[in-house]
Formats: structure tokens, sequence, C-alpha cells
């Protein structure tokens, strides 16, 4: 079974893919770190990350563990992997590696969970359930404040909300694999809903289609 989790930054797709791989015991890759670290590779390069040929190459030449760098968790590297995640050949280098990874989960998993943006439209577009996981701005925002204060990082509430609508709008009017919900996607809005509610939503969406089932809503 594969299981594709996309939204927006800080919609809170990252913690349900990881507690429904962990439930239902799948593996799990957060395909968000692979952009991540192409553009913290290219930064370290002292490129730009909107450089086409500097990412492209860094995109090739990544290897995965660099995927544990805590260098990925900042705001620097979110931002970085808006910039490189709307070249396309980009996309297309990290492309193979995350189908190979749906489809020959490592470890003999049964099955896979893949969280990033693209993942129920491009990547897996006949997975067996699609999420696309979404939340107001606003509070999208405080919740990556609260994350980067908790951190002990600098963080400015108005800063964070204006850099998430950059990052939206870059996400969403890229030519290739915009952020947007697949046809057949179950659209969670987790604006006024907390990670154990949204766990416990998709988990019976999981459990009907397990069944035979058709999940709606």
């Amino acid at each position: 079974m594969i299981i594709a989790v996309d939204g927006p930054a800080a919609s809170g797709k990252g913690t349900l893919a990881r507690r429904i791989a962990q439930h239902m015991g799948f593996a799990h890759l957060d395909t968000g770190r692979l952009y991540r670290a192409v553009g913290v590779a290219v930064i370290r390069a002292g490129r730009d990350p909107s450089d086409a040929g500097a990412a492209e190459a860094a995109a090739r030449a990544l290897a995965p563990d660099v995927l544990d760098d805590p260098a990925l968790a900042g705001d620097e590297a979110a931002q970085a992997a808006s910039k490189v995640a709307a070249i396309p050949a980009v996309r297309a280098a990290l492309l193979d590696l995350q189908r190979e990874f749906a489809e020959n989960p490592p470890g003999g998993k049964a099955g896979a969970v893949l969280d990033g943006r693209d993942i129920g439209t491009v990547v897996c577009p006949d997975a067996n359930i699609k999420f696309f996981v979404t939340a107001s701005a606003q509070t999208r925002a405080e919740r990556r404040h609260k994350e980067l204060l908790n951190r002990g990082e600098t963080s400015i509430y108005a800063r964070v909300l204006q850099d998430l609508r950059e990052r939206d709008a870059r996400d969403s009017a890229r030519n290739v694999a915009p952020l947007k919900p697949a046809g057949d996607a179950i659209v969670l809005d987790t604006t006024e809903m907390d990670a154990d509610a949204a766990f416990a939503t998709a988990v019976r969406y999981i459990e009907v289609v397990a069944r035979g089932g058709v999940p709606t809503g």
C-alpha cells in the first residue's frame, strides 16, 4: 500500500505521515527533506538556490545519509527548498528516488507513506490513499513560530507569516508539479484540528479502504 500525504508548509502533514507510518508499520519518507538537502548543499557551495545548474548538480549528487543533517530543520533550508523545488531538472533528478522508495519500501515493509507537495499528483498518482492536509496561513504561521521558538531560534510571527505566504505562492504557481490536491485526495483542514484528531480521522479513512470501501469527505 502507498499512502500519499501532501500539503503546504506547517499544515501538519509531516506529523500525520509519521504517525500513519508508525501505526501501519510502513516505511516513511519526508520528501521535503530531499529538497531541503539540495538547497542546503547549494548554499554550502556558495551558490544561489535559484541557480538551476547548481541545484541540479546538487540533486544528482544527493546521498541519502544527508537527510539526517540538523541544518535541514532550519528556516534557511525551508526557503532554499522552495526555490530549488521550482526547478524542473531538480524535480526530475529526485523523482526516481521517491518512486523507488514507494514501490520498494526499505526494510521489507508492507507499504510506504510519503509526504510532500506533489506525491498524489506526480510522484505516486496511483497511490492507494491520498491525503491533502491544509490549514489557514495564520494557523500555520503560529505553529511554525512556536516551533522555531521551542528550538531556541529567534522568530517574529509577522515575518514567519510573510515567508509562508511567499512560499505558498511559489509552490502553487510553479510550472512543474504545483502544490494542489489530487482530484481524488481526501482534504483534511487542520485549522481547528489538533494532531490527534487529524490522525484519528486519517486512520478511519484508511480502515475504510482496507475493508474495500470507498472513502468520502
